[in-house]
């Protein structure tokens, strides 16, 4: 097998292609097939079966795929679901490699049962499935044009994967009418095998492709398709487009495709950390897809605005400052570069003001002026509509100009703000291929993207750490807790496991009796909290079944007595397995780390404002386990908190370190035991630099089953 090898060669370049419900009549899926295959130009070898017809367009037609004589690479499946399974055992004794089921009516219709039953036998017969619920697959390696959806491809050099079939369709549509030329489109559908990690990991060995853009709806093996996502994305771009973001829309994707849309926060978090590219919506994904398949990598980070309007310039640096673009800011610089091509009454700060008396010809000598110089790195060319504007003549200048940038590799896009005639020009200017924009924002957050590839062909790549955590210690606890019939750990038993991981905890003992109490907290020294331990009672505070700063053994007496007879009160059947008497942490900046098992993406890391804020004002972020150092210093700088870990206000700096070093314990905790699904710790005390941190409360689920 040669390097980098996904098995996926003969998928994108069939050799043979069978077509399982080929028809003559018009409207039938099978005709689609056939008339986008054959007019396609496909290049393999094609094979319409169809047991009424002995032929179909103009070809022989077979009653079955296994009369077939030569070897078949890929078959395409168009018949109803009910007659699937009996095909799917014939292509198996054919030998065929990849099966694309068109066929609906499976999941995706709660018909859950029938496609596992298909998918196994296509497995078992040693074939990858595509599908079902799908309108099939364009690859212009071969020519082949195995959807149903329009003729007249472009080939080109961008790759989209679409979950929804429907906007699959609509894509192939608008990538013409943006004259976006495509080297694969692929419709996934159900993903009852195949799915976007399979495909990724090809494309990003394809010479072929330069850009992927993703639909998704949901996520099925997502910690592998996260793996995926880091390869790819230090290599080509990758544009996500994903939906479910609200209740009702996860509702809705999930009622679509028979897959559960995720949280969208930790969707979004995740993303980034892999280096996708998420769009808001198809018109942004396609702007961005267009763009940095065609646009030269910048080489530096400073990035020049030409304009011959202020409020567009103005509007242009908002955008930049929202999408992080760089601006060129060095006065001196910019007059010797600037200061000889434009007029007397212009301004050579950033943007560069030509204004509105300015000539075709100060435009022009502006941004020419901007590729001769090594110190601008990017340029934006913003027009407003003027008096003397040509549509012809504009087209043509900034025709010339683009020409320039790209022939010197630097990257350069338009916003022409007008009329009718302004359209026009935009239009007849990106039906050339070049970046033209009616809106400043649209053309900025292209920059935008474009630089945030960029940023991710330039980051080191950091080990991602799982650090010994004493795993097998915490498996016996986490195995009595289980064999207790529970599944969540006590108190003593979640602090134990902390202890195993080296994460700091309150000196604590567990006491049965006032006497036991008293004698744990001259022990652990005044002042000391008394919480209940009782497997059923969770929630401790709401039960009246905690206590704080207890000073002296008068109040650990009247404590334990109170905390006994209020639990007694909230659930006179519930077991109380003691009362656990701990030091009172002396109070430190809250805040709250989380771990938990993802249904989309497994393990997953949370760090946030602690305490009673979390609930509020939900100033947290996430991060897919294991995670880097470097991962877990983005992860504290993401929270709008993050200021005062740094010290606000005269105070010092918080233990960053400790704090980063308690999250990678954490983390490994929930990578290493798979049994335990959820910790959580809040508050974590955070101390000034030096003096560490300190667990004050948590609670940890557990499992028997590894699935969540």
């Amino acid at each position: 097998m040669k390097e980098n090898d996904t098995g996926m060669d003969l998928f994108f370049e069939p050799g043979s292609v069978a077509v399982i419900g080929a028809s003559n009549t018009v409207g039938k899926i099978g005709y689609k097939l056939m008339d986008n295959i054959v007019s396609g130009s496909y290049e393999g070898k094609l094979y319409p079966i169809n047991p009424r017809d002995p032929e179909v367009f103009g070809m022989k037609a077979y009653k079955n795929i296994t009369e077939i004589e030569g070897p078949v690479d890929m078959a395409v499946i168009a018949i109803p679901a009910t007659f699937v399974l009996d095909e799917v055992e014939k292509c198996a004794k054919k030998g065929v490699k990849f099966l694309v089921m068109i066929t609906s009516g499976f999941s995706e219709a709660g018909n859950i049962e029938l496609e596992r039953k298909v998918i196994k036998a296509a497995r078992d017969g040693g074939m990858r499935v595509l599908g079902p619920n799908i309108f099939g697959l364009y690859s212009s390696r071969v020519s082949l044009n195995a959807t149903f959806g329009p003729k007249g491809v472009k080939k080109g050099s961008v790759a989209i994967i679409t979950q929804s079939g429907a906007l699959g369709i609509a894509m192939i549509g608008m990538t013409a009418t943006e004259g976006i030329g495509l080297s694969s489109i692929i419709s996934v559908g159900n993903k009852g095998d195949l799915d976007e990690a399979d495909l990724l990991d090809h494309l990003a060995e394809d010479v072929n492709t330069k850009a992927i853009m993703a639909y998704i709806e949901g996520i099925t093996r997502g910690e592998r398709m996260l793996e995926s996502l880091r390869r790819v994305t230090r290599k080509k771009p990758v544009i996500v487009i994903k939906s479910g973001r609200s209740r009702r829309g996860a509702m809705a994707a999930a009622s679509h495709t028979g897959s559960l849309a995720g949280s969208d926060e930790v969707f979004d978090a995740v993303m980034r950390q892999c280096g996708v590219l998420r769009a808001e919506n198809l018109e942004e994904g396609f702007n961005w897809l267009k763009f940095i398949a065609d646009a030269p990598l910048p080489s530096g980070k400073d990035t020049v605005i030409v304009t011959n309007g202020g409020g567009i310039g103005v509007m242009a640096t908002d955008a930049c400052e929202k999408y992080g673009i760089e601006l060129l800011d060095e006065p001196e610089l910019m007059r010797n570069i600037f200061s000889s091509s434009m007029p007397s009454f212009g301004s050579c700060k950033n943007p560069i003001d030509i204004t509105g008396q300015a000539s075709e010809v100060n435009y022009k000598d502006a941004l020419l002026a901007g590729l001769e110089s090594d110190r601008v790195h990017a340029m934006m060319a913003l027009y407003c509509q003027t008096a003397d504007f040509d549509k012809a003549s504009y087209s043509e200048m900034i025709t010339l100009i683009h020409n320039e940038y790209m022939r010197k590799h630097k990257p350069i896009a338009y916003s022409l703000v007008g009329g009718e005639e302004v359209s026009e020009c935009i239009k007849e200017l990106r039906s050339r291929g070049i970046p033209a924009f009616q809106g400043v924002y649209e053309m900025v957050s292209c920059f935008g993207a474009l630089y945030r590839f960029r940023e991710n062909l330039l980051r080191e790549e950091q080990e991602r750490v799982s650090i010994d955590t004493g795993s097998i210690q915490i498996g016996k606890i986490v195995d009595a807790a289980l064999a207790d019939g529970r599944d969540f750990l006590l108190s003593h038993e979640a602090r134990a496991v902390l202890e195993a991981a080296g994460i700091p905890t309150p000196k604590s003992r567990i006491a049965h009796t006032i006497e036991e109490a008293m004698e744990a907290a001259e022990m652990i020294g005044y002042p000391v909290v008394m919480k209940i331990v009782s497997r059923d009672i969770l929630h401790k505070s709401d039960a009246g079944g905690v206590a704080l700063d207890l000073e002296d053994q008068e109040e650990v007496m009247d404590a334990y007595q109170l905390i006994i007879r209020n639990a007694r009160n909230y659930d006179p059947h519930a077991r109380i397995d003691g009362i656990e008497v701990s030091e009172m942490v002396h109070k430190g900046l809250e805040t709250i780390i989380g771990a938990r098992r993802d249904r989309s993406f497994g393990p997953i890391l949370m760090f946030g404002l602690g305490g009673i804020y979390v609930e509020v004002m939900k100033d947290v972020s996430f991060r897919a386990l294991p995670i880097s150092r470097g991962e877990a210093i983005s992860l504290l700088k993401e929270v709008r908190s993050y200021p005062l870990l740094l010290g606000v206000r005269g105070e010092e700096s918080k233990d960053i370190e400790a704090l980063i070093d308690s999250m990678m314990r954490v983390g490994s905790i929930l990578s290493s035991v798979k049994r335990i699904t959820d910790i959580e710790i809040n508050p974590l005390f955070v101390y000034e630099r030096g003096k560490g941190v300190k667990v004050v409360d948590i609670r940890i689920m557990v499992a028997r089953d590894r699935e969540v």
